[in-house]
């Protein structure tokens, strides 16, 4: 691995302010729920059924934050033990925060400004973060480690979506103003897009050798890929 730990730290604090709007929003949505504001015709929906966007919000934050912190090689180096602990809860929040998401787009009543072509994005790219982490998770039995990192971090991209769409929407509030039905859909899933295309480049610019391997030595579980251990066998 070539990246440093100041790099390994730049990179995590990055992605931790990139989930601060989306947070900081949905920590603004559960007060509003907890204090019972006034029913508007944008916050109706959440009041008739408080569950779903109570778990999407929690689980979606602790899942932004912890996954800031899983793919910093020195970290894992320095506490070998945080990653299978902080993964298992990555993947617990992941999943509700995907499948809450998914309820409520099928569920809740469209929000003004809404439509058929941005319910169908988020149903698309909830869909692909729930599949990630389950062929993240199936890997594990194989030993299959690459596999394993490149499905987490495709889930992990997607997961960290709204953050990206509040980049790509506020130079279009300032120069345009508030988008229409069309361009708010295309924004929004320009911010999904742009995260998996990123998260694309860097699966493929991952090491996969024997550094990978000497570098993956603190989690001996799963160090080896299935064919590497198959290897092994044979050799004994």
């Amino acid at each position: 691995m070539t990246s440093t730990p100041k790099a390994e730290r730049l990179v995590s604090a990055a992605l931790v302010a990139l989930s601060l709007v989306p947070i900081l929003a949905g920590a603004g949505r559960l007060t509003e729920l907890a204090n019972g504001a006034e029913l508007t015709p944008s916050n109706a929906r959440f009041f008739a059924s408080p569950l779903p966007v109570a778990l999407h919000v929690l689980c979606a934050s602790v899942y932004c934050v912890l996954g800031a912190f899983q793919f910093a090689p020195d970290f894992r180096r320095r506490r070998p033990g945080w990653h299978r602990v902080a993964g298992r809860l990555l993947v617990a929040c992941g999943l509700v925060a995907g499948l809450s998401g998914l309820w409520m787009t099928l569920f809740y009543p469209r929000a003004e400004g809404d439509g058929a072509l941005l319910d169908g994005l988020r149903l698309l790219f909830g869909s692909a973060m729930v599949l990630s982490l389950v062929l993240g998770l199936a890997a594990l039995p194989r030993r299959d480690l690459v596999g394993h990192r490149a499905w987490m971090i495709r889930g992990y991209a997607v997961g960290l979506g709204a953050g990206t769409q509040v980049l790509v929407s506020v130079p279009w509030f300032l120069l345009v103003g508030p988008p229409g039905e069309l361009a708010r859909a295309l924004l929004l899933g320009a911010g999904w897009v742009i995260n998996v295309a990123v998260a694309e480049r860097i699966i493929r610019r991952q090491p996969t050798g024997p550094a990978f391997r000497l570098w993956s030595a603190s989690s001996p579980r799963y160090t080896r890929s299935g064919a590497l251990a198959s290897q092994d066998r044979n050799d004994a």
